[in-house]
Parts: C-alpha cells; sequence; structure tokens
C-alpha cells in the first residue's frame, strides 16, 4: 500500500505557511528603499497595478499546479509533460542556492539580538584603540554602527581576493540558525505547520509595537511625509515600473517550488483561488504597513543627525567667535553665519571648512536597503531610543521570525521532491533527508562566514536567482497554458475545486503576465550586458566607508555557473526526456 500524502490540518494553516514564506526580510528592507527612490507614495501606483497583472494570477498558477498535481515541483511539471521535469530540477537548484546564503542573514540576526542584551548596547559607541589614548581610528572614521557590522560582525577583507578564516562567532550563529530550522521542518508538514503560526503572526505584534513607538518618536513626521509626498515624474521612469514588477514577482516567492511544495499537502477541492488573492494582498499590505514603520523610525534618525550636526556647528560658531552660550540657535543659524562672514572674513575663512552643511532633506535622501538598512540604519536609529535594548531585541528577534519563515519555505521546495521521489523516500527516513540537506547547506554556508564572506553573500544575492526566476516562471507559464492547455487545465479546477476560471485568470496566463516576464528578463539581461565588467562594493578601512572594485575573473565564472546551473535544467532535462524516449522506441522496435 502506498502511504496517504501528509496534508495540512487546516486551510488555515496552509494560508499561514504561504504568508509566513512570502513575507519576509524583503518586505522590511527592500519595499521602503524602492518607495524612497522611485516617487515615495507615487511608487504604489505601479506597484499596486503590478500585483494585479503579475502577482496575483502567477501566485494562484503555482498554488493550482501544486493542489492538482499533489506533488513537488519536479513531479509536478513532469506530470505535465515528460520534458518539463527540468523545471522542477531548476526550481530544486535555485532553491539550493537561496538556502545556502538566506540563513547567514539569520545567523546575522541571531549575533545582533545575543548582543542586544547588553548595556550599552555595542555598536551604540567606538571601542577604544590599542594604546587606549582615543578612539579606534577605523569607528572614527565610519561609525560605532558601520564599524559594529564591518569589523565586529563580518571582520571583513578589504577585497574578495582576500579570502581570510572562517570566523567562529558567525559559524556558531549559522549552525545555530540551520538546527532552528532543521527542528522546524523535522516531521515535514506536522512540525511546519505549528511553527508557521509564529513566524506569520509574531512579526506582526513586533510591526505593531513598532509603529507605536516610531509615531511617537521625535522627526518621525519627517519621514512619513517624506514617504508619502508623491513625486509624480517617477511614473515616467521605466525603472520605476520594472522595480515595481520585480518586487512583486521575488516578494511572492514565485517560480522556487515553494509555493508548489505548500499547494500540494492542500486537499484537491481546497478553494487556492481564494487563498492566492488572500495570500498576495497581505504580502502587499504588509510592505506599505512596514513602511509606514520603517520610515517613521527613518526620520527620527535622520532628525537626530540634522540636529546633531546643528549643535556641532553652533558649538564651534560658538567657540570660535566668543558668542555668549545660547545667542546661536538653529533658528538663527544661517543669519548669523552670514553675519560673521561679512564682519570677520578672514577668521570665518579659517573655520568656515570645519562647518558642516546639515540638511534634513539630504539626511532623508540617503537610500540604504537590505544588510545596511537592517544591520547599520536599524541599529543606529535604535542606539539613540530610550531603553534600547528591548527595542532591539523585539527588532532582531522580529527579522529571524520573518528569515526563519521564509527558510521553511525554501527547505519545502527542496526536501518535497525528494521526498515525493520513490528511490529516496524507500532508502531514507524523512527526518534523515531533512538532516542531509541542512548539513549540505550549513556546509557551505560556511563560506559566508569568512572574511571574504559577505563580498560572495552578495554574488549569491545578486545572480543566483534574478534571471533563473524569469526564466522558470515564464516557462511555468506557457507549458501550462499551451502545453498541458488552459482549456483541460480549466475543466481539472472545476472538477476538483467546483470552481470556474474567470476572464481575468485567462487573459494574464495566456498573455499579459508571460509578455510582463518577458520584458523583465530582457532588460535584466540587457542590463548585465551593457554594464560591461561587474563590480562590487568594498569596505575601506583607513576610509571607513566603501569603495567600488571590479569582480576577479574567477568570480565572474562563478556568477556564470550560478546562472547557467539552474537555467541550463530546463533544456537538458528535456534533451535527456527526448534521448531516453528515443532509446526506449530503439529498444523496443521489432527486429526485421
Amino acid at each position: 500500500m502506498e502511504k496517504a500524502r501528509a496534508q495540512w490540518d487546516n486551510p488555515l494553516q496552509f494560508v499561514f505557511a504561504c504568508i509566513s514564506y512570502a513575507v519576509g526580510l524583503g518586505n522590511v528592507w527592500r519595499f521602503p528603499y524602492l518607495c524612497q527612490m522611485y516617487g515615495g507614495g507615487s511608487f504604489l501606483i505601479p506597484y499596486l497595478i503590478m500585483l494585479v497583472v503579475e502577482g496575483m494570477p502567477l501566485l494562484y498558477l503555482e498554488l493550482a499546479v501544486g493542489q492538482r498535481m499533489q506533488q513537488g515541483s519536479i513531479g509536478s511539471w513532469r506530470t505535465i509533460s515528460p520534458y518539463l521535469s527540468g523545471v522542477g530540477v531548476a526550481s530544486v537548484v535555485v532553491s539550493c542556492f537561496l538556502s545556502m546564503y538566506y540563513n547567514v542573514i539569520n545567523a546575522w540576526g541571531f549575533w545582533y539580538l545575543f548582543h542586544s542584551f547588553q548595556n550599552p548596547l555595542p555598536w551604540s559607541v567606538c571601542p577604544l584603540n590599542s594604546n587606549r589614548t582615543g578612539y579606534d581610528e577605523e569607528c572614527e572614521a565610519a561609525s560605532s554602527t558601520q564599524y559594529f557590522w564591518y569589523r565586529k560582525t563580518l571582520n571583513i577583507s578589504p577585497s574578495i581576493q582576500e579570502s581570510g578564516a572562517v570566523q567562529w562567532e558567525p559559524a556558531l550563529c549559522l549552525i545555530l540558525a540551520w538546527l532552528v530550522v532543521y527542528l522546524c521542518i523535522l516531521r515535514g508538514t506536522e512540525s511546519t505547520g505549528k511553527v508557521v503560526y509564529f513566524t506569520a503572526l509574531l512579526p506582526y505584534c513586533v510591526l505593531i509595537i513598532y509603529l507605536g513607538r516610531g509615531l511617537t518618536l521625535h522627526g518621525a513626521t519627517n519621514g512619513l511625509i517624506y514617504m508619502f509626498t508623491p513625486k509624480v515624474e517617477q511614473l515616467a521612469n521605466p525603472k520605476t515600473w520594472i522595480n515595481a514588477a520585480t518586487q512583486i514577482f521575488f516578494s511572492l516567492g514565485l517560480g522556487f517550488g515553494s509555493l508548489i511544495a505548500f499547494a500540494s499537502y492542500n486537499k484537491p477541492s481546497n478553494d487556492c483561488q481564494k487563498h492566492a488573492v488572500i495570500v498576495s494582498l497581505i504580502n502587499s499590505a504588509t510592505s506599505i504597513f512596514a513602511s509606514i514603520v520603517t520610515f517613521s523610525i527613518y526620520g527620527f534618525k535622520a532628525t537626530f543627525n540634522y540636529e546633531s550636526c546643528l549643535d556641532k556647528v553652533i558649538l564651534l560658531l560658538t567657540n570660535s567667535f566668543d558668542l555668549e552660550d545660547g545667542f546661536l540657535t538653529a533658528s538663527n543659524l544661517e543669519e548669523v553665519k552670514d553675519h560673521l562672514a561679512s564682519t570677520y572674513p578672514s577668521k570665518y575663512s579659517e573655520v568656515f571648512p570645519s562647518i558642516k552643511n546639515c540638511s534634513l532633506e539630504s539626511e532623508l535622501d540617503t537610500a540604504v536597503q537590505g544588510t545596511g538598512l537592517a544591520f547599520i540604519v536599524y541599529s543606529e536609529a535604535i542606539k539613540n531610543m530610550e531603553v534600547s535594548q528591548l527595542w532591539s531585541v523585539l527588532y532582531f528577534f522580529m527579522l529571524l521570525m520573518l528569515g526563519i519563515g521564509s527558510m521553511l519555505g525554501n527547505t519545502a521546495a527542496i526536501l518535497t521532491p525528494l521526498t515525493d521521489s520513490k528511490v529516496i523516500s524507500s532508502h531514507l527516513p524523512k527526518e534523515a533527508i531533512s538532516g542531509l540537506v541542512c548539513l549540505i547547506n550549513c556546509a557551505v554556508g560556511m563560506v559566508f562566514t569568512m572574511e571574504a564572506g559577505n563580498y560572495w553573500f552578495d554574488i549569491f544575492n545578486d545572480y543566483a536567482a534574478t534571471l533563473s526566476l524569469l526564466l522558470i516562471v515564464l516557462v511555468e507559464t506557457i507549458a501550462l497554458c499551451y502545453v498541458y492547455g488552459l482549456r483541460r487545465f480549466e475543466s481539472d479546477l472545476k472538477a476538483t475545486t467546483g470552481r470556474a476560471l474567470s476572464w481575468y485568470w485567462k487573459v494574464m496566463w495566456a498573455g499579459v503576465s508571460p509578455l510582463l516576464i518577458i520584458s523583465l528578463f530582457a532588460f535584466y539581461l540587457s542590463d548585465y550586458i551593457l554594464t560591461g565588467t561587474l563590480q562590487y562594493q568594498a569596505w575601506d578601512a583607513s576610509q571607513g566607508q566603501l569603495v567600488t572594485k571590479d569582480y576577479p575573473s574567477y568570480a565572474l565564472a562563478v556568477i556564470g555557473l550560478l546562472v547557467a546551473s539552474s537555467t541550463m535544467c530546463i533544456p537538458l532535462g528535456a534533451l535527456g526526456t527526448f534521448i531516453t524516449r528515443h532509446l526506449k522506441r530503439a529498444d523496443t522496435a521489432p527486429v526485421a
């Protein structure tokens, strides 16, 4: 007797699993950056349009395929056509790449969480130099938060060529992160189904608490006004629309096979159309909600830095010109500066190079995304809050919940096809398969804990998935509509769920969504070609800032291998099936 397929305890568990997977770190550190770069409130117009024409239809497509076929990505696409098994393999390869580096973010989250219990926070002040006569030079050149990130956390090397040794503290945190993931996926849906309630709901609790705190911070309104003030001219910028489409695509986690894996544990009669709409709307609403929280804190940080800058200028001028204490204020600073420049021109010219140009607008314009926003900008804002330890613990706990929730989806995309395979599952129990996947990924992930690890992290983050996922989802959409047949799939869904496909889903699947993906694919491909020599940001300890360097030839070879190893699975899978079938026909051909 074939063992019955595991299922979610109830539809709500499935929805929470999808939300926990889709709502991730990108909602917190990528979407606010895009709002900042591409028109503030006006960015929501292309974002919501792309949600309707791309996000919802493609999410529904993947959920419907997984639920209908009751298999992981490899089995589902092999069932649709034997020539498409490479599509599922490509999804698994991309998910493996993602798992290798993504859990390193959780390791950094644990590192910061453990340090959040110290008083004062270790990134709030610069350490003393070796002579104990002043502050560390690198820290003074940069800032205390940058120093803690680049030197204490990463101990980063000056370039990718200088690999350095494995840093044992991040390495231990990475082992802990993988141990947590293993315990969560140990028994498949049975254990994952319980964990997703926490990983899906707890981040919202923390965001709500942070919103309450953020709105009461001095200068929060400056950040919110900056976010919601629309820059309508940005709507004419093609990159605004491209980034809106890209954000929707990657935020929902399309193409990895995770959504197909999750949906395969549903009952065939489950209303996955309704769940696709719910998950995509919640994901986008979370991005907007997280941006409100981020910009309230961003406004506080910008205002704090602006006022600190003004205080330093006021102190400098007061001391240099023997002004009365309290005479010089922020309101009369420009007027007094003009007066001093005209009355004491020679003395003012001596002091002038030391006078900083303080601007709230330029502070708000400083756009940061990714790890820079999560571990530098946020930690800089937190250190200036009252009871900073509490807010630090809450923030990094939330990052961990978001990161672990996404990891559950990534590992499900790898494990479901493996446990579906009768060859593998007949020899190894589910726990052993899960353990081996975690162990291999953890071992490879140690590369990212080396001194040059952050540079390799950026390579995987920038190149391991972008083109591959666009190609995978494009082939998925074309295969479903034109190989399996849209009418045939519609009748399958109507027979199992009792719900017919409306014209909206058909038009999006058959025409609009594929054309949009082709446009995105063409843009990214041309962008890579036109960029010329690929470059990266390296940390210069003497300057205390990032500098641009060219990737060495072997790093470019790794980038090419990352892209090719997943995309080539699709044609190679089709070629392998063709050769196998041809050989079988030759073997069974009657002898004359």
